[in-house]
């Protein structure tokens, strides 16, 4: 495997999953000791803000970037073709991306809490999404109807050539854009 490839080894992608857990538990870990006292709704509004976000630039980047714009196109059409291979982005990409375009900016215009709390709700979000993208392609999920409900409107989206289903945590994006699937679907 390359420094550049999509597609990852049991260990490697299993390794991701590890990774955006613990820096989850730990950032959060220390925002509830670190974080001012004074502003304990300030920090939970952040953190759920980032979550909204995350659902937001999860649905933008699936719909806008990883179905058009090459070289993604072509990254996430072999996720198409087989579904149950190991396929995601690095490890080293995702927390770059995160890093510049939420921690850093948040940094900037927010102070350093809150540019924290706003990267843990990103960072939760992002944790949950992969959870849940390799659930609906790996597990079972018989018991669950959330992650049940998940799993057929993934499928639907790997099903379908029209343009529908983009979120994969949420499908409140696609609510809003008109990208949901038909009321028969659900």
């Amino acid at each position: 495997m390359s420094f550049l490839s999509m597609e990852h080894g049991r260990v490697a992608y299993r390794a991701d999953l590890i990774l955006y857990g613990a820096a989850v538990l730990l950032l959060g870990g220390h925002l509830l000791l670190m974080a001012p006292r004074a502003h304990p709704f300030e920090l939970v509004l952040l953190v759920l803000l980032g979550l909204i976000c995350w659902t937001l630039l999860e649905y933008l980047l699936h719909r806008f970037v990883l179905h058009g714009l090459w070289p993604f196109t072509l990254w996430h059409a072999a996720h198409h073709r087989r579904p149950r291979a190991l396929i995601c982005a690095p490890t080293w990409l995702s927390a770059s991306l995160i890093c510049l375009f939420v921690f850093l900016p948040a940094l900037v215009l927010l102070g350093a809490w809150r540019a924290q709390a706003l990267t843990l709700g990103v960072l939760a979000g992002y944790f949950g999404y992969s959870l849940i993208h390799h659930a609906t392609h790996h597990w079972r999920l018989g018991r669950f109807a959330w992650a049940r409900q998940r799993k057929r409107w993934h499928a639907w989206h790997h099903g379908r050539s029209g343009p529908v289903c983009y979120g994969v945590s949420s499908g409140l994006w696609d609510h809003v854009f008109g990208t949901s699937p038909p009321a028969e679907a659900e």
